[in-house]
């Protein structure tokens, strides 16, 4: 069988990466295996060690690129999408605080895909700290922590529950509670 060139290689990571983005959140981290990833990329399964140590380094590559694919806009925009009816149903496209908080709250503390959550709700803080009208470094980082959980929460919420109406609900009232 030939060598897959480098640029195949990188290609082929990237979507292995992409995939298991959305297949984690819609699944959660131990809903999905290595083998669903590599086969819905269009990968075999034997190709995944050489690009990843284990299926924790993925997933903490996975992680970052889901957080990345978020966040952009001002604070109203990012509000408004985050706390819409179209991230609550379709958590493979949306926030992986949102999507694996429950997961990774049950993994050891020092592992790779906690150190990378917790580094993903600090660059949130961060992100929203810096959107926020100008106040005390302190009082920006205790309003962007409270708009984060505020928005994970609602989203968490509306997606629990089996009543639309509660869900849209849950939304607004997150929306009202973090308007300027």
């Amino acid at each position: 069988m030939p060598r897959v060139s480098q640029e195949q290689a990188r290609i082929n990571r990237q979507r292995v990466v992409e995939v298991a983005a959305a297949l984690f959140r819609e699944r959660g981290l131990h809903g999905v295996g290595v083998v669903d990833i590599m086969a819905a990329a269009g990968l075999t399964h034997g190709g995944f060690y050489g690009q990843f140590a284990n299926k924790d380094a993925l997933a903490a590559e996975a992680f970052d690129a889901a957080l990345a694919e978020e966040y952009r806009g001002t604070t109203d925009t990012v509000v408004a999408n985050y706390l819409s009816l179209g991230h609550v149903q379709t958590p493979g496209k949306g926030c992986p605080l949102a999507a694996l908080a429950n997961d990774v709250s049950r993994e050891l503390s020092g592992s790779l895909v906690r150190a990378r959550f917790t580094q993903g709700v600090e660059r949130l803080a961060s992100l929203f700290a810096g959107l926020t009208p100008k106040a005390s470094k302190e009082r920006r980082r205790q309003r962007a922590l409270a708009t984060m959980a505020t928005l994970v929460g609602a989203v968490v919420l509306a997606r629990a529950v089996d009543d639309e109406a509660l869900a849209k609900e849950l939304l607004q009232a997150a929306q009202d509670s973090v308007a300027p």
